[in-house]
């Protein structure tokens, strides 16, 4: 693997595995965001958050790197529909923030870039992080 693969998943590994944590940190920024019709929001936000530590952490292993990336690429696939319902919703405030139409816009082409990105660590064939 090539160091700039290397860092790119060191990067990613961080990355969720901070994620996972601020829905614990700041659950009500997730139930700001959230379409309102959906149903039990906080049992979502708690299986996201753990979802996005364990996905991350099971990265690091080669072993489990394959399949952690491909439950990344569905929970953000997953995660699109919350996206485009910002879109609909701008402008609101999110714990503070104001999400105006272009942050939505950006925020949902952003997922795209990060639907690439852990799907690139899908072909990973070699030991990392070593």
């Amino acid at each position: 693997m090539n160091k700039y693969k290397k860092i790119s998943l060191v990067i990613l590994v961080a990355f969720y595995v901070l994620a996972g944590l601020n829905h614990f940190r700041d659950p009500e920024f997730y139930y700001a965001v959230m379409p309102h019709n959906l149903l039990y929001p906080k049992a979502v936000n708690i299986v996201a958050g753990v979802a996005e530590i364990t996905l991350g952490l099971l990265l690091i292993p080669i072993k489990t790197r394959y399949w952690a990336a491909w439950g990344i690429v569905l929970m953000l696939v997953a995660f699109l529909t919350v996206h485009v319902g910002m879109i609909f919703k701008a402008p609101f405030e999110a714990e503070g923030m104001t999400i105006t139409p272009f942050f939505a816009w950006l925020r949902l082409a952003a997922q795209f870039v990060l639907i690439y990105w852990a799907w690139w660590h899908t072909t990973d064939t070699e030991k990392s992080l070593n």
